[in-house]
């Protein structure tokens, strides 16, 4: 029997929308700190960047109310068009659905969705779009917010019940990634890893550089000392 939902996320099947990653939005987030959620975002932007998977980016009441995109997002597709909406499900506009539908003509069928807020902008969007066309929708949990705790996993508990497949950034990654030998994408995995997983990619510095013997990242001043005080 044969089920969609059993296939992994590839380069391939997959494009990404970030839906209004915005300051506004986020001052509202009570369910995730807000620090460690735009390093989720933009971790998983560089994911998608160095696969070269699709993004959509849309924004919702850009000067109105909710303002501009983060720069550190919009840093890592400086060419992608922003598409600004009016109402807060994305899926009733038709620039969105016009560019979901380019990338999934191409057989990007499965769509990571990272957005504010899970229980309004990201909830509507899922559940629209699942109904309406035949996409399977790939909600990254931890790269979302909501307005508390209780929003955002209620939210999320109504997503997977609809059918929507609850990820997190990290996992997503790796899924791209799959197997260590693709050594076309390797070196840049290390360095979103490094640079954005916590006390993981601490130990891939250590690792490199303790045990492998790999220069430091960066160059830093000179290294003084001990000198223990008389």
């Amino acid at each position: 029997m044969s089920n969609k939902l059993l296939e992994v996320l590839t380069p391939q099947n997959s494009q990404v929308i970030f839906i209004d990653q915005q300051p506004q939005m986020a001052f509202g987030v009570q369910s995730i700190d807000r620090q460690v959620l735009k390093n989720n975002v933009v971790g998983l932007a560089k994911a998608a960047k160095a696969f070269g998977i699709p993004a959509t980016i849309t924004t919702v009441e850009t000067e109105g109310f909710s303002g501009n995109t983060y720069p550190e997002l919009l840093a890592v597709y400086p060419e992608t068009k922003i598409l600004e909406r009016s109402s807060m499900n994305s899926w009733d506009d038709q620039n969105v659905r016009d560019a979901l539908a380019k990338s999934a003509g191409t057989g990007r069928k499965k769509i990571v969705v990272s957005g504010l807020w899970t229980e309004v902008c990201n909830t509507t969007f899922a559940l629209s779009c699942l109904r309406d066309t035949d996409y399977e929708i790939y909600m990254v949990a931890d790269a979302s917010g909501g307005t508390s705790v209780d929003a955002h996993n209620y939210a999320m508990d109504r997503m997977v019940q609809a059918g929507i497949v609850p990820v997190t950034w990290q996992q997503v990654l790796l899924e791209w990634q799959r197997d260590w030998a693709r050594k076309e994408t390797y070196e840049a995995v290390m360095a979103i890893v490094q640079e954005h997983s916590g006390a993981y990619g601490m130990g891939v510095d250590y690792a490199y550089t303790m045990v492998h013997k790999a220069p430091e990242r960066v160059q830093h001043g000179e290294r003084i000392g001990p000198n223990p005080a008389k």
